[in-house]
């Protein structure tokens, strides 16, 4: 009895040092993008290194949309110095006002925009690290939102 007690001691302690481990990334904004199962030989110091793209010309395919069909397009995220922000007037909908809020809710910036601008460049230089708002408030009452992680 007690060698077989110690033998199912000893298989219990090999089964719970092979415990299997799930790994998650994350993308700059903060949401799950990859799950991995990693069975043995787990490194969690072991990251992907992204290539930092230096902006030389700002392209349309740097801009991010909340969606394909959106007019409205934004880069970088997360952003370092200045965010770029561009839309297009669309049947007679157009921003109003664009406002920068901190985590906190505290107002940073507010920027008044015209019917005939189409871009607007907002200064994160000063800025000090963090999670901060864009709201875009547009001439028929809607507003959308952006979360900007500022590095």
């Amino acid at each position: 009895m007690k060698k077989t007690a110690t033998f199912l001691l000893f298989v219990m302690t090999i089964i719970s040092n092979a415990q299997q481990k799930i790994n998650f990334s994350y993308d700059s904004a903060g949401n799950q993008i990859k799950r991995e199962l990693c069975l043995s030989n787990c490194d969690p110091l072991a990251k992907e290194v992204k290539e930092v793209k230096e902006i030389e010309a700002l392209v349309d395919d740097d801009l991010l949309k909340f969606s394909q069909s959106d007019n409205f397009s934004y880069y970088p995220n997360p952003v370092k110095e200045e965010l770029y922000l561009q839309w297009e007037l669309q049947n007679n909908i157009y921003i109003t006002s664009i406002e920068v809020y901190s985590f906190t809710g505290q107002l940073v910036k507010s920027y008044r925009t015209t019917i005939q601008q189409n871009k607007q460049n907002i200064p994160f230089q000063n800025y000090s690290s963090g999670v901060y708002v864009v709201i875009l408030r547009y001439n028929n009452g809607n507003e959308k939102s952006i979360k900007i992680i500022k590095q």
